[in-house]
C-alpha cells in the first residue's frame, strides 16, 4: 500500500477543493493506504477555523477533518506563516504577540513548510488539492 501527504491549498468554503481532499483522504484510508500528514497551505489554513459555523444545512469542514484527524490519528498541519498572514492563531501564537483569542486548536497544529518537506520524504506520493 501507498503512503500520501495530502496538501490543501484551497479556502475552507471558497471552493470544493477541501471537500475533495476530505473524501480523497477517507478513500485512501478505506483502501489501506497510510496518510502520512495533511498540510494546508495558503488558502487552506482556513480549515483550521474553529470558529467556522456553517449554516446546518452545510457541510461542516473544520468538524470533518478533526474527527478524521483524531480517528486515525492524521496529523493536521497548517503552515503558520501561511496562517499569521490570514489572521488565524494558535493559543501560542495568541500568547507570543499578547492577544487574548485564538482561533486555532488540536488537532490542528502549526508547522513550517520543513513539516511539508519531511512528508514529502517520507510518503510515496504528494497529492495537492
Amino acid at each position: 500500500m501507498s503512503k500520501f501527504i495530502i496538501q490543501v491549498n484551497g479556502s475552507v468554503y471558497g471552493d470544493n477543493a477541501g471537500y475533495h481532499a476530505l473524501k480523497f483522504v477517507e478513500a485512501a484510508l478505506a483502501a489501506g493506504h497510510d496518510i502520512v500528514r495533511v498540510f494546508f497551505y495558503q488558502e487552506g489554513v482556513s480549515h483550521a477555523n474553529l470558529l467556522l459555523s456553517p449554516a446546518s444545512d452545510e457541510v461542516n469542514l473544520h468538524k470533518l477533518w478533526c474527527t478524521l484527524a483524531d480517528k486515525h490519528s492524521i496529523e493536521l498541519v497548517n503552515c503558520v506563516s501561511a496562517a499569521l498572514r490570514r489572521g488565524m492563531l494558535s493559543q501560542q501564537e495568541a500568547n507570543e504577540q499578547q492577544l487574548t483569542l485564538w482561533n486555532t486548536e488540536k488537532p490542528f497544529i502549526n508547522g513550517g513548510l520543513g513539516e511539508l518537506v519531511t512528508g514529502i520524504e517520507q510518503a510515496d506520493r504528494l497529492v495537492v488539492f
